[in-house]
């Protein structure tokens, strides 16, 4: 690189997810490893623009691996789509002497990023916080293990009155336009099905698997709704099944934000860890304004026009199996 890089700032933006806490710990002391002087940026991209910027040392980030949400707070800033409060944002980054930027957050927080660092040439490196797993670029985002064990909590929870009365219960789950919250969750939580975006199954088909179950004198189900899958809202689906087939007493429970909540799991914690580290070290080593990642259990670096462009797909043999294992 051109510039030795002295000063960072670190934030964290957009959805928050457990697991930033130890991912902002471990580049604040990575980076103070290089005696780097570290600047933690609140609110994200809002706090950017602001100027809300805050020396952290070592110590300032002791006691929060445990911890879930962001200690930096997150916001998503409709400023930082436009280019006077892109300006406004460099002129801060400016007034503390920031060398290059690292961003935790997801599909967002990295669009910003790619389009920030065109405009003024500022290096970041992107480490991917996000439930939903749905970043190319790395086989898990920092918070979707702690999203599916806590969802998988909530329908172990479920079952239980399930079997009790009889009924069929559809789960939703968070994930946008990704179905590995979804499927995770069915797989773990053995629910009888799981309707996910990738996946073509419809409403009839559907009920043909719950009649399939219910002549196997199959007291109770419960079935998965990922939030962007084709067939509508948990409460949509459970209707128009009702509707159609009565057999059993139809009941809805939406998990919603309990999903991004609570202490990251071993795996979240040095995930972030590992990606904390990874990230100062790639500025070190002169990479930029990319994502850091991981493929295969080894650190990798994508450019964000790929982590962002390219689409993260479902392994099908994963699909298959919940199918068989369903049944």
């Amino acid at each position: 690189m051109s510039k030795e890089i002295k000063r960072i700032a670190v934030f964290t933006s957009g959805g928050d997810a457990p697991g930033m806490n130890a991912a902002l710990r471990a580049v604040v002391r990575t980076a103070s490893s290089h005696d780097m002087h570290v600047y933690g940026i609140y609110r994200g991209y809002e706090g950017m623009i602001d100027g809300d910027l805050e020396r952290l040392e070592r110590g300032d980030v002791g006691n929060i691996i445990h911890r879930g949400g962001t200690i930096l707070k997150t916001a998503r800033s409709k400023r930082f789509m436009t280019p006077e409060g892109r300006r406004s944002a460099y002129e801060s980054l400016l007034a503390f002497d920031i060398d290059a930027c690292i961003a935790i957050g997801g599909n967002g927080t990295f669009t910003g990023a790619s389009v920030f660092t065109e405009e003024y040439k500022i290096p970041f490196i992107g480490i991917p916080g996000t439930i939903d797993n749905d970043l190319f670029g790395t086989d898990l985002t920092i918070g979707f293990d702690t999203a599916v064990n806590t969802a998988i909590e909530a329908v172990d929870k479920i079952r239980d009155t399930a079997d009790s009365h009889n009924r069929l219960f559809f789960v939703e789950v968070m994930g946008r336009n990704s179905g590995y919250i979804a499927l995770n969750t069915a797989i773990g939580s053995g629910a009888g099905s799981a309707l996910i975006p990738e996946s073509d199954m419809s409403i009839e088909e559907l009920i043909d698997t719950l009649k399939m179950g219910a002549r196997r004198k199959k007291l109770f189900s419960v079935v998965i709704v990922a939030e962007g899958n084709k067939n509508g809202n948990a409460s949509e689906i459970a209707q128009k099944v009702q509707q159609a087939f009565d057999f059993y007493d139809t009941k809805v429970t939406i998990i919603g934000h309990l999903q991004r909540g609570g202490s990251p799991t071993a795996i979240d914690r040095v995930l972030a860890s590992r990606l904390g580290f990874a990230a100062v070290e790639g500025l070190v080593n002169g990479q930029a304004n990319v994502a850091v990642g991981l493929v295969n259990g080894k650190v990798q670096y994508t450019p964000f026009e790929d982590a962002i462009s390219k689409e993260k797909t479902l392994d099908n043999d994963l699909v298959r199996m919940a199918e068989i294992l369903a049944q």
